[in-house]
């Protein structure tokens, strides 16, 4: 049975087309997962389909009574609120329809017949949902979900504020679990998951009944937990059956046959064009000429799609430094309360480094301390001689009408308009990306313009915080090659192994500093 139907749709933003004329179909307990290059509108898709954003024709249709619960990337929790209370916030409506229930159970005494049979009816009708719900196991799906998540160990009377991206997406997930809708919206749920988590995620999706949409560049994940492939490209929207490795072999295959095609019937215009250009002036062959035209006019034209560009991350290195990249002396990290052990750490020239461990133990905040952006509770760090650092941070901020070119040019005003362009050309941004504002741009998409940043800057250090965050396949697999070319030192914050695995030599566990528990 079908529980969303989309219809011809088509949407964009200015002249940039997104969709044209796109259908699709859910049915219940289909695993879909929805893949595409940056910018290609994944998250455009779920924001209309949710009803977020109207789009400029076609239609959406939910079945009656379906809920949909929708982990959106760019959700905000409100201050003030604590882990319990955004929890809670889950049942609201089955508070709700228990209010509804009590209501009924009063109106009976005094019911007439008819009004008796309506009643029972809906009386029977809000029980079943509240059974189906486990509204009178609330506390025990609670507990069971945060501590999943890792949330009680935070201590459920935390504030949401307080959190880093990685809580706050547990928050945000436990809540849509506890809501228990009949279909899952997830727009990146691992960005901001450790590998602990990530598998306890994976584990729930494989076994959960209802219908889910996935949105996700970690392809590992993807594979273990989808049925169905959804293929978004050149505004359409393409369906396999299968997981990511199997939909990427059919797809070489449609591709090579396409392509085949295409060859094969400009030979045939080829020859066909020049047998009229050769043959309509004579009388003897001009009907044949006629007829060969003819067939050329009928002819549906095959058309290739355009090839997307590809990024080229080339890192400049800068001058060689000093052999001592860094070194802490009984660094304490935090804000209010200390994040970390004294830390005596020591970085040398010519190391890649990773820091693994949970979300929320520090591993940011001992970036921005060892660049001074926050100041240590106690200890210091010294920084080595001749260092020039490139800082990659988890998130950009762009809430202004800055259009890539100048958020470029702002960085670099020696380039030329010709350099500009090129520069973020080669990340992989077309034309209208880069004239269009950085704010309208998708997450991966803006992932690529502070990339840019980085790399037409000369360094010799990378402090690296989640590069690969919202990043599409082809930019992931060029972003390890450059760091893996890079000759001068990198420390990376990464949830991905198979990441940076291929990338680092030396892996740093923060959780055996922290004292964070999580």
């Amino acid at each position: 049975m079908s529980i969303l139907n989309v219809e011809h749709l088509s949407h964009g933003f200015g002249d940039r087309a997104i969709f044209e004329d796109v259908s699709f179909r859910l049915l219940r307990g289909e695993h879909i997962g929805l893949v595409g290059a940056n910018g290609e509108g994944k998250s455009t898709f779920m924001n209309i389909v949710t009803g977020k954003l109207m789009p400029d024709e076609g239609k959406v249709e939910w079945s009656r009574n379906v809920r949909a619960g929708y982990l959106d990337q760019h959700a905000v929790l409100t201050p003030g609120m604590t882990i319990q209370d955004v929890l809670r916030t889950a049942f609201a409506w089955l508070f709700d329809l228990e209010t509804r229930m009590n209501e009924i159970c009063d109106l009976l005494g005094t019911a007439s017949e008819d009004q008796m049979d309506a009643l029972m009816e809906e009386l029977s009708e809000i029980q079943g949902l509240l059974d189906a719900h486990d509204f009178y196991m609330i506390d025990a799906r609670v507990e069971e979900v945060a501590r999943a998540l890792g949330l009680t160990a935070l201590g459920l009377d935390h504030d949401v504020s307080d959190l880093s991206g990685g809580q706050r997406t547990k928050v945000l997930l436990a809540k849509l679990l506890l809501e228990k809708p009949d279909i899952l919206l997830l727009d990146e749920p691992t960005n901001y998951l450790d590998e602990e988590h990530i598998a306890w995620l994976k584990r729930y999706l494989q076994e959960y009944e209802n219908a889910f949409i996935l949105i996700s560049h970690d392809i590992p994940f993807v594979n273990e937990v989808v049925n169905l492939i959804y293929h978004m490209e050149n505004r359409k929207l393409t369906r396999y059956v299968g997981n990511y490795d199997r939909f990427q072999e059919v797809y070489a295959i449609q591709k090579a046959q396409i392509e085949a095609a295409y060859e094969r019937q400009q030979q045939e215009i080829r020859e066909l064009k020049d047998f009229v250009n050769r043959n309509k002036a004579r009388v003897a062959t001009r009907n044949m000429a006629m007829s060969r035209q003819k067939k050329l006019d009928k002819m549906e034209i095959i058309e290739l799609a355009a090839e997307k560009p590809k990024p080229e991350f080339n890192f400049k290195v800068g001058r060689t430094p000093g052999k001592m990249i860094f070194e802490t002396r009984d660094l304490v990290i935090g804000y209010d309360e200390p994040l970390s052990k004294p830390l005596n750490l020591a970085m040398e020239r010519g190391q890649k480094i990773a820091l693994v461990g949970a979300n929320g133990i520090g591993k940011t905040t001992l970036l921005k301390s060892i660049l001074g952006l926050i100041p240590a509770l106690s200890g210091s760090v010294r920084l080595g001689d001749s260092l020039q650092i490139g800082y990659f941070e988890q998130e950009g901020s762009y809430d202004n009408a800055t259009t890539c070119i100048q958020e470029l040019w702002q960085e670099f005003p020696g380039f030329t308009q010709f350099e500009v362009r090129a520069a973020l050309a080669k990340c992989g941004l077309t034309t209208k990306h880069i004239e269009s504002q950085v704010r309208v741009l998708s997450g991966g998409e803006q992932a690529k313009v502070r990339l840019c940043k980085l790399i037409n800057r000369e360094s010799n250090i990378l402090l690296l915080d989640e590069p690969t965050n919202h990043l599409d396949v082809d930019a992931k697999d060029e972003l390890k090659r450059a760091l893996q070319a890079y000759k001068g030192s990198i420390l990376l914050i990464c949830h991905e192994p198979e990441f940076y695995n291929d990338v680092v030599t030396t892996v740093w566990d923060c959780s055996k500093w922290t004292t964070r528990i999580v």
